[in-house]
This record gives C-alpha cells, structure tokens and sequence, in this order.
C-alpha cells in the first residue's frame, strides 16, 4: 500500500517503496532480491542499469526487508562520486568522516582522496554487524571509482565476506573490472513501461486527490519516459502551479520549463558561441557542485537543443554529436573529457 504524509513531503520521498514487492517495474530483479531476502543469504550484489531506474529504492527496500525498522544500524550508503568527483571539499562537510579526516578544512586534509576512501570504507566494513549475521555497504555510483580503488575494493569485499555484503549499483558496468563485476550477482534495471507508469500516476494523484487529465497523463509520460522520479517530480510541481486547478497538457509543461537547470542554458549559450573557458567552467560546476551524471546534462542539453528554434538540420547535426558524445560515456569514458570535447566540436 502507498503511505501518505504530509502534503508538504517531497513525493520521491513520501512515496519511495519500502518495500520490494512495492517497487514500479523491473519485477525480474526485485523477485530475485525478495527470494534472497526471504532466504538471508544475500551474496554481493551489482545492480545497473540507467540513472533513475530504481537501484537504489531496491537497495533500501531489500535492507528494510532484512532489517526491519532498524535497518539504517545495518545498512551504510556511500555515493562513490562524493570521493572521487567531489573530492576533498565534500567530504568535510560529511561529519561520518570528520573523526577520520581529522579536520574540515580541505586545505588541511594531506591525504590523497584514495586514501580516504580506502580508510572509510575499510572501516565501516570491518565493524561487526549490530543485530545481523551480516551488514550492508550500499556504493552507489560506483563507475566513478577508479581502478586502484576498485581493486581496493574487490579485497576489501573478499576479506569481509562473512559479516559484510557489498551492493554496488553503476550505469556503467563496463567501466567496472572484470574482478569486481564478478564477486556480485549482477541484477538489470530499466525504466519502466508507460503503462506501468501510468497505473502509478493515477495511484498517485488518486491518492493526493488530484485531477489529472488523459492529455495531462500521456503528456507526463512523454516527459518522463519510464523514469518514475521523474514523473513524481513533474507531477508535484505542475500540481503546485496549476494551484488546485486539473492538470492538463499546458500545466505539464509549465512544470518542466520550471525544472530545466539555468546551467543547461548558459551551458548551451557557451557551445553555441564557442567559448570552450566558460563551458569547461560550467560543466565543472554541474558534475561537482550539482552532482549530475554526464549523460544526465547530455539529456537536459538535448531537451534545451530542440526547443532552441535553431534550423532542424542544425539540430539533426547537433543531436549527432550529442548522440556520439553519450555512447562513448557508456563504453567507459570519461564524463567530463567527452563534455569538454562535445564543446569544442559543437559548431564544427
């Protein structure tokens, strides 16, 4: 059943499933996780597939599962881009790793940032579970790990084996070695279908009372293309600024010319003028202040692209090189190099 909260929840949250058989879609990799939760013998996992396709939701819902009301004593999170993106300036700002980092001040902090996550993650893997046979260290975004702290990683999963099970999750598995992919059973996300989409929206504006119109939903699931935090997003927004009015077509797109990030238009501003300094200065700000994956600008620019009014063969020739830009991404390449190159290409 959905739970309801207060009307002032942000609704990814009020409505995160606890539990899997709660989940949206990927029915495949939840039943196989509640058949390993039923049994509690979870083996390390590696869950992948595209950003916001239910990773982490599954991740925190199996631990629910295991651990009942109890479970954040079991169950650790560690985004892997807050160390290796983020850098020494994040972390201080992290008061789990003050006591280890001895000060928070990143000027002050001599160690190299591997360093520091070998150190935690040893940490928090070699203390004993609490209530449990074993704990859970949930890495998210583990593509951004490089490859010294993966093969850190790999004995430090080997040498906790039997008080500590790892989950990492990644929209890029290739970017993962071959060792580390192997010590987990590999589990696929995927964005859902737009009927199961749609079922969910009707559950969810049912469930706040809101009226949303048959063209206000196909219009949604176009926005949103199976991605379920993304239509919760939109939703919530366009139900805020219709003000208790039905949500038609119009309110839907209001919400999502309120969601676009002013960085995605200075950002497609600075590629159309070719100024590379201010794009690199950009792209910078998006990957480590504001967290965004590579392929999650790409999706934003793209959306900024088309609606730009620029000529459709610009465009055609544009969404090419974006096209081009996101694929090597996904064969392991790094976000920022091929962000940067993209700009010094855009108007070639």
């Amino acid at each position: 059943m959905i739970a309801q909260a207060s009307t002032k929840d942000i609704w990814t949250v009020k409505y995160r499933p606890s539990r899997l058989e709660e989940l949206v879609g990927n029915e495949e990799s939840a039943n196989t996780l509640h058949r390993l939760a039923l049994s509690r013998n979870v083996p390390h996992l590696l869950l992948y597939g595209p950003a916001n396709s239910g990773k982490a939701t599954a991740a925190f819902a199996l631990a629910y599962e295991l651990y009942g009301e109890g479970f954040e004593r079991n169950f650790t999170y560690f985004n892997s881009s807050d160390f290796f993106d983020k850098g020494k300036s994040y972390l201080v700002r992290d008061k789990r790793f003050t006591r280890i980092l001895g000060t928070d001040d990143p000027r002050k902090v001599q160690k190299s940032v591997i360093s520091v996550f070998k150190e935690i993650i040893n940490e928090y893997a070699s203390m004993a579970p609490i209530d449990s046979d074993y704990k859970i260290i949930f890495i998210d975004s583990s593509e951004t790990l490089d490859v010294n702290a993966q093969h850190a990683l790999r004995r430090m999963m080997e040498k906790y084996t039997a008080t500590c099970r790892f989950i990492l999750s990644t929209t890029q598995p290739s970017r993962l070695i071959s060792p580390l992919r192997s010590r987990g059973l590999q589990l696929f996300f995927r964005h859902v279908s737009d009927e199961k989409l749609e079922n969910f929206i009707k559950r969810i504006s049912e469930a706040e009372g809101v009226l949303v119109t048959e063209d206000g939903i196909q219009a949604l699931l176009y926005h949103s293309r199976g991605n379920v935090a993304s239509s919760l997003d939109t939703l919530q927004v366009a139900v805020i600024l219709s003000d208790g009015g039905p949500i038609g077509t119009q309110a839907i797109y209001d919400a999502v010319i309120r969601e676009e990030i002013p960085e995605i238009q200075l950002l497609f501003e600075a590629f159309m003028a070719g100024n590379i300094i201010e794009a690199r200065k950009i792209i910078d700000r998006m990957l480590i202040d504001n967290g965004f994956t590579g392929s999650e600008i790409l999706e934003r620019f793209h959306r900024t692209m088309v609606a730009s009014g620029e000529p459709e063969h610009r465009i055609a020739r544009w969404t090419i090189k974006v096209a081009d830009a996101n694929f090597k991404m996904l064969q392991a390449a790094n976000d920022r190099i091929q962000l940067e190159a993209l700009a010094a290409d855009f108007c070639n």
